[in-house]
């Protein structure tokens, strides 16, 4: 529950409280660190909010069956996706306007991920340039692009991502418009004047579109410069940086995305905060990753919130997952601290799963340690 406007909030803390133990944690602490319209905002989902609480409860429902006695003394949780070595097989995945909640916004994040050998995806819509993200991290970096409707623009964002040394392309696709966000204008929620996407600065303007009575501006308007397959195959060809895409769930997409040479892609329902009523990523995993193969990379989103969530995610078949809102809630609390903290309860979390349920490696956790 959120707190009065009228409350003062407190600064980020210096010191991990006793009592910070898990990843719900954070958001429990959340509502002293970050106004309430902000907050309503990030923990939202779309509409009903149906597809928000069933990201949760499908994870919930999968049970693991543990084998004891198994020698796990040579266990690990390093992999490799996508041709890079990760620490654990989790990235923090592209979340926008961070200063929202830390004034030093991705790049306190970047801190964190460095320490804790964390890949980060870094938003287009950044709170930060995206090249002084990049100088901080030390670990693997990604750049999320939204595409623009300038073609030239969108090629502009790449080639900066390219100069700046990330060495994937995340391309959301699920995301063309917002989806109807009922908690956060509720509350009230409005970007702050002195936040901004920095990155898109310098962007043409949109060019005036009239509609006339029998057209819709949803259809005519907002969708008429969303990006198509097409688009997808035109940025292939602009880049050497491997490209997976993000926000697919249904079998028969990821498929194509497959059959067109891209890196992979990145299961997910945008957190449930885009289209509501929609599946979980993590009851569309084993089909995905049936239709596919084995080789084809699949990530995962969508309320990771325990060491024993990310074990069920690579048990149904994804290379690794992305942690999303957590983030903001441990970078509210506790600035590069609390992120860097969170990381580690997640990897210690996962560590403990798989030595008890007697998988010490990525490659032992197979679908057969599911119920």
């Amino acid at each position: 529950m959120s707190l009065p406007d009228h409350t003062p909030l407190r600064a980020p803390l210096t010191a991990i409280p006793r009592d910070l133990v898990s990843v719900a944690d954070y958001a429990r602490y959340a509502p002293g660190f970050i106004a309430p319209p902000v907050l309503e905002y990030i923990a939202g989902g779309g509409a009903d909010e149906v597809t928000l609480k069933r990201n949760r409860q499908k994870l919930d429902e999968l049970m693991i069956l543990p084998r004891p006695l198994v020698d796990c003394t040579r266990g690990g949780t390093h992999t490799t996706v996508l041709g890079e070595h990760l620490r654990h097989p989790l990235l923090l995945a592209p979340v926008a306007f961070q200063q929202l909640v830390h004034p030093d916004g991705e790049l306190a994040t970047a801190t964190a991920a460095s320490v804790l050998e964390t890949g980060m995806v870094v938003s287009t819509l950044a709170s930060q340039p995206l090249e002084d993200i990049a100088a901080r991290l030390e670990s693997p970096r990604w750049f999320q692009l939204y595409m623009q409707q300038s073609r030239d623009f969108t090629l502009s964002l790449v080639r900066r991502a390219e100069a700046a040394g990330y060495s994937q392309l995340m391309v959301t696709v699920d995301a063309p418009l917002h989806g109807i966000r009922n908690r956060a204008q509720r509350a009230g929620y409005q970007l702050p004047a002195d936040i901004e996407a920095v990155n898109l600065a310098g962007r043409p303007p949109l060019p005036s579109a009239s509609f006339d009575p029998s057209q819709s501006i949803v259809f005519q308007g907002m969708m008429s410069e969303v990006p198509t397959w097409d688009d997808i195959a035109w940025l292939q060809q602009q880049t050497r940086l491997p490209i997976t895409l993000k926000g697919l769930l249904h079998p028969a997409d990821v498929r194509r995305a497959q059959d067109m040479g891209l890196a992979g892609a990145v299961i997910s329902n945008h957190g449930g905060r885009t289209l509501d009523c929609v599946p979980s990523a993590i009851e569309m995993l084993p089909r995905i990753r049936q239709a596919v193969g084995p080789d084809f990379c699949l990530l995962l989103d969508g309320a990771i919130e325990r060491g024993t969530d990310i074990f069920k995610a690579i048990a149904l078949g994804a290379n690794a997952v992305l942690i999303g809102r957590p983030q903001l809630y441990a970078l509210a609390v506790a600035g590069p601290l609390g992120v860097a903290h969170m990381l580690r309860v997640l990897r210690e979390e996962l560590e403990v799963t798989m030595a008890l349920a007697g998988t010490p490696t990525i490659a032992d956790i197979t679908p057969d340690a599911l119920i």
